[in-house]
């Protein structure tokens, strides 16, 4: 489950093996996409079209960034909805991000614990 969730060798080459960035990064992804999740939801409800593609776009970047390739997966998908002015299935993609950003969670936990026990 976990290089599904989240590619770790590619994310750890990314920061050049510095495991102290990586943390901090997740940590700030986390924050991040919590609020924006939230904008997300009140876009999808008013069909602001153009707020769900900017606000998909940027967690789908934010998602490569740290690797977490499904969740980048998603975001396209509500990227492009938002892109051609169609949110049909919109809500029913929404519980799928809520589930792979859970599995992101619990593997950032299990991440702080693995690779802050190296320091």
């Amino acid at each position: 489950m976990s290089e599904h969730v989240i590619d770790l060798e590619e994310f750890l080459e990314r920061v050049q093996d510095d495991k102290e960035l990586l943390l901090e990064l997740l940590d700030i992804f986390m924050d991040d996409f919590q609020q924006k999740r939230k904008l997300l939801d009140t876009a999808i409800s008013s069909n602001d079209f153009e707020e769900v593609k900017n606000i998909s776009h940027s967690i789908k970047g934010a998602s490569g960034n740290i690797s977490a390739k499904s969740l980048r997966m998603l975001f396209l998908r509500l990227e492009d909805m938002g892109g051609n002015s169609d949110l049909s299935g919109a809500q029913d993609l929404l519980i799928d991000v809520d589930k792979s950003f859970d599995d992101l969670k619990k593997r950032c936990a299990e991440l702080k614990t693995e690779l802050g026990s190296d320091n």
